[in-house]
């Protein structure tokens, strides 16, 4: 199993809309792609407003790849969700699963 990370940030009193972006539209298109796993959206409050964690499990690099195109670093960010962001990563990070409790 692949783990693929990303982050974002948005200003406090934006901090409902890119959840509800993820929950509305993300999760969805998510399960339509061949091996995806799960998700998980984390928040916490850091200077000046909110900072999202996205965790994305994949099957496979190949999975990734039917979801993110050859370039799988390459974070995937529709114009709706960077519209609700202050800043996000461009890039994203992809760990190996190596142990699960």
């Amino acid at each position: 199993m692949i783990i693929r990370e990303w982050r974002g940030r948005a200003r406090r009193s934006q901090a409902d809309a890119y959840p509800r972006h993820f929950r509305e539209r993300v999760i969805s298109e998510l399960r339509q792609v061949p091996g995806f796993m799960g998700a998980q959206l984390s928040r916490r409050d850091v200077d000046g407003g909110v900072e999202f964690l996205v965790l994305t499990q994949w099957q496979s690099m190949d999975a990734i790849r039917g979801f993110a195109g050859t370039e799988v670093d390459k974070a995937v960010v529709e114009p709706v969700a960077a519209a609700t962001l202050v800043e996000f990563d461009e890039r994203v990070r992809h760990y190996e699963v190596v142990e699960t409790a």
